[in-house]
């Protein structure tokens, strides 16, 4: 067994676990704060990387100023989305604005084809260095930014939600809207500020996954990659997500490595992810940290 591939494999899954978790908070904080799955969370990862991309080559800005004006773009864009697409939703059956968030979803990989076209572009060079040796081990300096941005989302939103008066507003809001609207808190805002949140967050994982690989479309499947992560940890535990986002992240990585070396049956590092997603949803439907859901009948 070549145990030095398979070390490198599991840091490279833990690093892009990390990823995971965050993409797989966004979908929590949703979620939890309006009871509504975005299907169209990939293609904020597609919508903010296209954005960077575009104020490096268009605009001519440094990497981090570009990173900056894409985030605060995409706070802007979640808030106006869910204010003028959504929030006429509310108070219609869940399956609807389920369809909605998936009716987005095509809408902005056909409007991102249109307007930047079907090409993979890379981002310019940002790093003089691509790539460091640390324990005898090669990490790209992408994946190394994007364990340090990871672990600086997931300290802002602990603080944010145990210390801040907007935090307490959204974890009032999750745990009933009826109370939380009685005591003044504006549901409507509280929902606003949530979709702002997940897509820039969401658009912070996509401008690193475009240093690595380019900015294509495949981006926006990472969505749809993420959701094993979150039903693995629960679909209302934010760090249900990050452990699951972690576990799913290294056992794609795993699989990968026994299938090159033993099964040679192909393309196990995509699928392996949804064949864990069977099983927790026959033995464990609401994840390893999920809240059981008791209704009376």
């Amino acid at each position: 067994m070549n145990f030095e591939l398979l070390t490198q494999l599991i840091i490279n899954g833990l690093i892009v676990g990390l990823l995971y978790g965050v993409i797989g908070m966004c979908f929590v904080l949703v979620y939890k704060s309006t009871q509504i799955v975005n299907f169209a969370q990939g293609e904020f990862l597609l919508i903010g990387a296209w954005v960077c991309w575009a104020s490096l080559i268009y605009l001519e800005l440094p990497f981090f100023l570009g990173f900056i004006l894409s985030l605060v773009f995409m706070a802007g864009f979640g808030v106006l989305l869910q204010m003028i697409v959504l929030r006429p939703m509310i108070g219609e059956p869940i399956i609807s604005v389920i369809m909605v968030t998936i009716g987005l979803s095509i809408f902005f990989q056909a409007l991102m084809k249109w307007i930047f076209g079907v090409s993979p572009q890379s981002y310019p060079q940002v790093f003089d260095d691509q790539s460091i040796s640390l324990l005898g081990l090669n990490i790209e300096m992408a994946y190394l930014m994007s364990t340090v941005i990871a672990l600086i989302i997931m300290v802002a939103f602990y603080l944010f939600f145990k210390h801040s008066k907007h935090g307490l507003a959204m974890r009032a809001t999750a745990f009933d809207q009826q109370v939380s609207q009685s005591l003044g808190i504006s549901v409507k805002h509280v929902f606003a500020m949530s979709w702002g949140i997940a897509a820039t967050v969401s658009a912070t994982a996509g401008i690193v996954l475009g240093m690595v690989n380019g900015v294509s479309d495949s981006l926006s499947i990472m969505g749809i990659k993420v959701f094993p992560a979150v039903i693995l940890g629960g679909l209302d535990s934010i760090v249900g997500a990050i452990v699951g986002g972690i576990i799913i992240g290294v056992l794609e990585n795993v699989a990968e490595f026994f299938d090159s070396q033993y099964l040679h049956i192909g393309n196990m590092y995509d699928i392996a992810p949804f064949y864990v997603l069977l099983i927790i949803l026959w033995f464990k439907p609401y994840g390893l940290f999920g809240t059981k859901d008791i209704e009376r009948i």
